[in-house]
């Protein structure tokens, strides 16, 4: 089993759906940080592109647990998250902050089953932190990945963003791509 969890828009087939937004590929219209549809030990990989900074510290720390919970034994953990560290080059070669301002705070408006709401970024992460948070909450073997090697290469999503907008060839990736294992 392999889950997208806050997919929004984006579907990638062989992939289990999980967002609060009501869309029709979506598989289970929930939060992303409780799954108890979902059995202990199940997945073998779980996906979530820029939606894990919509947690603060803490609640960071209890998604890891219920999704470390869900993942087998050496499951794959992969993340893609606004990348402060490239922020901060943009913002120093261009000294525009709007060019930083939607990685930066990422308002998204979604219509879910009780209206529209409006989420924002309540934290930054560089490959530092992000590898300290994750190898405190027991996983391993944590390495950044290309998106261009994985499954879902072919479903343009946030771990694809670069400055200049879509500039894939020159400009600047915006997102920190990272994977870990389930430590066992």
């Amino acid at each position: 089993m392999k889950l997208h969890l806050g997919c929004w828009h984006r579907y990638i087939p062989g992939f289990i759906h999980v967002d609060l937004c009501d869309m029709d590929h979506i598989d289970y219209q929930s939060r992303i940080d409780y799954l108890p549809m979902f059995k202990d030990n199940s997945a073998s990989l779980i996906y979530s592109s820029h939606s894990f900074e919509y947690f603060d510290r803490d609640e960071a720390i209890l998604t890891l647990r219920e999704w470390h919970r869900i993942l087998k034994p050496n499951g794959i953990l992969r993340l893609a998250v606004p990348d402060f560290d490239s922020l901060i080059k943009i913002y120093l070669k261009t000294g525009k902050i709007e060019n930083i301002l939607g990685p930066l705070y990422g308002q998204m408006k979604i219509m879910t089953n009780s209206g529209q709401k409006s989420l924002y970024h309540k934290t930054l992460y560089n490959y530092e932190s992000l590898s300290s948070i994750l190898l405190e909450n027991n996983f391993s073997d944590i390495e950044r990945y290309n998106w261009q090697e994985t499954i879902h290469r072919d479903y343009d999503d946030h771990s694809q963003a670069y400055f200049p907008h879509m500039d894939k060839e020159n400009g600047l990736l915006l997102s920190l791509n990272i994977e870990a294992k389930k430590s066992v």
